[in-house]
């Protein structure tokens, strides 16, 4: 097949004379015959045993080469919160790409000055700090960035505390502080692991105990650590800690969008400072509003010391991520310049488009409508969970939601086989709802691979949150009935 599905006026072409234009000829078949030889397996791609190959988007859609529509319920991973092609946004990486797409990073471009004071100073308001931003170009680069703040900031220490079911990427030192030895299993030893701990995740938590209670309870096997030298990581003679920071994503994403209690972080936060150790927040999945706050974690009341952003920062235009830390630990002085660089660490197309971002969230009060159509989502999630057995939990805030699958038989028991159900049925396109047939496209996460992640686009509309859960609902049919 490869060989002949490129033909010239005389037949078959070879590859070598093989031109753009001829692939644009291809089936679907074909393409993924190509793909299949020729691409790398070694991302998330074939967690399907077909993968689907989308032609266009917009809004709250993607669209097959046949035009079937697809309801996007996950929207890149949180990465897309303003929906796709997004006019406002298309047309500021328009401008930036016609005055300047491109500058090397060791210069300086407006764009990247006011994009690092907007930030800057909403810290500074929100949690009374002074800090700093330091761009890179992806979520698991931004992770490396704040390792070394860490590390500088704690004379070379390199352990750190994280959650089990926390997920910070898959770069090597970001995969020592994600909880999935999955990701660490092919590249050897990891020296450098991090010592994870219990998310108060309620569902499946002990039982008798309120969510508040478990939270506390989360907080109390922690600072036991503390309470003696053989605990193995407090020193009492020496006032110091083994370890340097906690890593910490204020809800879970890839661990199945765990909502912990209100009263959690700031109980943690102050072990934390008792025994001097630096709070690091992931925001990278749950910034820019996911959660109706800019930051997820002002929704607990607590200051990071360290916090990182990426994703919907550039509403997936351009690759865009960094990190703000207070002033006393990336000041020039003990952060000085050629601590950490990358080619594309600040580079124009994404800081022009990550600052109309921020302009455009300034200018909206996105926290009122996120808040609201997270409810009347969430509300309707409940009432799927009246009428099928399969969902045993469901929790949100904002428009972070949660549907996690069970056996019917005691909604409770994950089960990863009716959700992988949902999703192959989901990528056919043939859900009938009003008399036109739709597709649904889902991410799955959780400890059990059993939850549906929501994350719809933050402009989603009232109606398409109806679309959505009736085509939940003819999911859960489909898969419950197999």
């Amino acid at each position: 097949m490869l060989d002949r599905v490129a033909r010239g006026p005389n037949g078959p072409m070879p590859d070598s004379v093989r031109t753009r234009d001829d692939f644009s000829e291809l089936s679907e078949a074909e393409l993924l015959e190509y793909e299949a030889r020729y691409c790398s397996w070694g991302d998330t791609v074939h967690y399907v045993e077909t993968p689907k190959i989308f032609e266009r988007c917009e809004g709250s859609f993607l669209y097959d080469s046949e035009g079937r529509e697809y309801l996007d319920l996950q929207m890149w991973y949180s990465a897309v919160n303003f929906g796709y092609r997004n006019p406002r946004l298309n047309n500021a990486v328009k401008r930036q790409l016609d005055r300047l797409p491109q500058v090397a990073s060791q210069y300086l471009h407006r764009e990247k000055i006011e994009l690092a004071t907007m930030i800057a100073r909403d810290a500074e308001k929100k949690f009374g700090l002074k800090g700093r931003v330091h761009f890179n170009v992806g979520g698991s680069q931004a992770i490396e960035d704040s390792l070394k703040l860490v590390r500088n900031a704690k004379k070379g220490k390199s352990l750190m505390f994280a959650f089990e079911g926390g997920y910070h990427g898959r770069t090597l030192g970001a995969s020592a502080i994600t909880s999935s030895y999955r990701y660490r299993r092919r590249y050897g030893h990891f020296g450098e692991r991090a010592y994870f701990l219990p998310f108060p995740y309620h569902f499946r938590g002990p039982k008798g105990m309120s969510k508040e209670e478990y939270g506390s309870y989360c907080v109390a096997q922690f600072a036991r650590l503390f309470e003696s030298e053989y605990n193995g990581v407090w020193d009492p003679k020496a006032g110091e800690a083994e370890f340097a920071a906690f890593y910490v994503e204020p809800i879970q994403g890839t661990g199945g969008y765990v909502i912990p209690p209100k009263n959690f972080f700031k109980e943690l936060k102050k072990v934390l400072d008792e025994y001097g150790i630096l709070l690091v927040v992931d925001e990278i999945q749950m910034g820019f509003y996911r959660t109706g706050k800019l930051w997820s974690i002002e929704h607990f009341d607590v200051k990071p010391d360290i916090l990182v952003f990426g994703k919907a920062l550039t509403n997936g235009l351009n690759p865009l991520a960094g990190i703000w830390a207070r002033e006393e630990l990336i000041n020039p002085a003990v952060f000085p310049p050629g601590s950490t660089h990358s080619t594309f660490n600040a580079n124009p197309m994404g800081t022009g488009v990550g600052l109309e971002v921020m302009r455009m969230l300034q200018e909206t009060d996105y926290e009122t409508m996120v808040m609201e159509k997270g409810a009347y989502f969430l509300e309707g999630l409940k009432d799927l969970q009246r009428r099928h057995k399969a969902i045993g939990d469901v929790d949100g805030l904002g428009l972070a939601l949660r549907m996690e699958i069970c056996e019917p038989h005691d909604s409770y028991t994950p089960s990863k086989a009716i959700v992988d159900r949902m999703v192959e049925e989901g990528l056919k396109g043939d859900i009938e709802i009003g008399g036109r047939r739709y597709g649904c496209v889902l991410d799955i996460g959780g400890y059990y691979k059993n939850v549906v992640t929501l994350a719809p686009s933050l402009h989603i509309t009232r109606e398409e949150i109806d679309l959505a859960l009736k085509l939940l609902d003819a999911l859960l049919v489909r898969a419950t009935r197999s």
